[in-house]
């Protein structure tokens, strides 16, 4: 097991560092970036100070991770209203559904290792369901894949789901043994399912032959230095542990806890600020791809895979953002995650918590490095709402930019090679950069002609910047002028050594 201070040296020592020879990993460019971020931090406390008061949180506590540090943390009230504990970065909140992204991530960590197919039928780890029958007998088999993206054709299942928590292994399976009623056939779309995620416990469980509870805190927990991650309520320190409650007739009223069971696997995790911002790290440090040695608990690929818009979920086309601008969003369920892209191309990971006396989110941006976390003990607190207009506010005030992804050498040789070839295109048809489509796809006299119009538009040019990769074979580049300016994007093909197939040249007035 990492150490805390060896852990996070290991893990960002390695962040912004590869070995490849052609591609570095997408870095900052930004060296005030932690500052201007620092700025904003006056403005956030108010901005939750202030919701926790509008909506009756007895409790809020709050996080804010940048590049893999918890750089910030708020608390506000109590965690136990009878005894006035108050809130702290180590009070042990029971974070809901935020437990399913560990749950996902442990049936990857055993996919990685050769012990089950995310393609596998259900059947094969749970014959009860073989008995299964669908809608239509044309149904097909649910499958694990299935239940990771909330595709297995279960109906939603929140309010009946919050309240198994404690139900026994047996009583989980009774569900298959007496036929499970589906609103949908499996595969056919996204609906939220808690028994889903109960059942990859269960699944965890036959597979490593530990519970579900012991394979997640030795294979992920543990390694992350997670020590303040509970399963099961009793087990945490009194002056730690939040009670849950309702807001009924102007006061506060204590929800019951429920003990932890098989459907934890869903909605049982309890942990702390401090502890939940490691495993945000972890999913921060997937990014950018490289070629780092793997020295986190499950390989950066599958954390990536994780975070991948498997089955789309909605189409908000009036989505407004924190500014009131209306920017449609489209929403998407990974495994064990949901993926957000607005109409700005900004996307976020994230996943909500709710029960009764509870509500959590956290929500991440890896093309910025950053991300979001806040628990509240109130049923069904909207957390989610509070982190989005905090994020916003975060990038509007800061103006930090995403990555930089810096150019692959292939790319820019080609840019190198274009400009010399530049404006007149001179034994162009003749130079082996282009290829086979290209000069049936474009004509050397009007390439000419455009080439030569833009540049006496454009006068002297007077400098070139650096490449934007918009990915390893395709990029742009701009060309100042004294009068303006011209932009040359291109594309290249999948072959080896890879070459010019699109290109486009564009004046722009100064």
């Amino acid at each position: 097991m990492f150490q805390k201070f060896t852990f996070t040296a290991l893990l960002f020592g390695c962040y912004f560092t590869s070995i490849a020879q052609n591609y570095k990993p997408a870095a900052f460019t930004d060296s005030d970036r932690n500052k201007k971020i620092e700025a904003t931090f006056p403005v956030i406390d108010q901005l939750y100070k202030d919701y926790a008061a509008q909506n009756h949180f007895p409790a809020l506590v709050y996080g804010i991770v940048v590049d893999g540090k918890l750089v910030h943390t708020g608390n506000i009230g109590y965690t136990n209203l009878n005894a006035k504990i108050l809130a702290t970065t180590n009070s042990a909140f029971r974070i809901a559904s935020m437990t399913k992204s560990f749950t996902a991530m442990a049936i990857l960590k055993l996919r990685d290792e050769g012990k089950l197919k995310l393609d596998d039928p259900v059947s094969l780890y749970i014959p009860e369901i073989k008995n299964t029958y669908y809608l239509t007998k044309d149904g097909s088999p649910i499958t694990i894949r299935n239940l990771l993206t909330h595709s297995a054709g279960f109906p939603e299942d929140n309010p009946w789901g919050d309240r198994q928590l404690a139900d026994t292994d047996e009583e989980l399976l009774a569900i298959y043994k007496k036929g499970v009623s589906f609103s949908t056939n499996p595969g056919s779309g996204y609906e939220y399912s808690n028994l889903g995620f109960a059942t990859l416990g269960y699944i965890i469980k036959k597979v490593s032959g530990k519970t579900y509870e012991q394979y997640i805190t030795d294979n992920i927990l543990k390694p992350l230095g997670m020590m303040h991650t509970y399963w099961e309520y009793a087990k945490v320190p009194k002056e730690q542990l939040a009670h849950g409650y309702r807001w009924l007739d102007n006061k506060w009223v204590e929800q019951p806890l429920l003990h932890d069971g098989s459907y934890g696997a869903m909605g049982g995790m309890i942990t702390t600020i401090e502890d939940f911002s490691k495993y945000m790290s972890l999913h921060l440090s997937a990014w950018p791809a490289r070629d780092d040695a793997e020295i986190l608990p499950v390989k950066r690929s599958s954390v990536r895979e994780m975070q991948f818009p498997w089955d789309i979920s909605s189409l908000n086309v009036n989505a407004k953002l924190t500014n009131g601008r209306v920017c449609p969003t489209v929403s998407a369920y990974g495994y064990g995650l949901s993926w957000t892209k607005d109409c700005d191309n900004k996307i976020y990971i994230a996943h909500t918590g709710g029960l009764p006396g509870f509500g959590s989110n956290w929500r991440i941006m890896p093309e910025y490095g950053i991300g979001i976390v806040s628990f509240a003990n109130l049923t069904y607190a909207n957390a989610g709402a509070v982190n989005k207009i905090v994020l916003d506010t975060l990038l509007a005030i800061s103006k930090i930019k995403p990555r930089v992804l810096p150019a692959s050498a292939i790319l820019n040789q080609r840019k190198n090679e274009l400009i010399r070839l530049l404006p007149d295109w001179e034994n162009a048809k003749s130079n082996p950069i282009f290829a086979d489509n290209f000069w049936l796809d474009y004509f050397p006299e009007k390439l000419k002609v455009d080439a030569t119009t833009a540049f006496a538009k454009a006068g002297k040019i007077v400098s070139v910047d650096d490449l934007v990769a918009e990915n390893q074979l395709r990029g742009y580049f701009l060309m100042h002028g004294e009068k303006g300016t011209i932009k040359i994007a291109f594309t290249l093909s999948p072959e080896n050594p890879a070459k010019i197939q699109e290109f486009h040249l564009d004046f722009v007035e100064k």
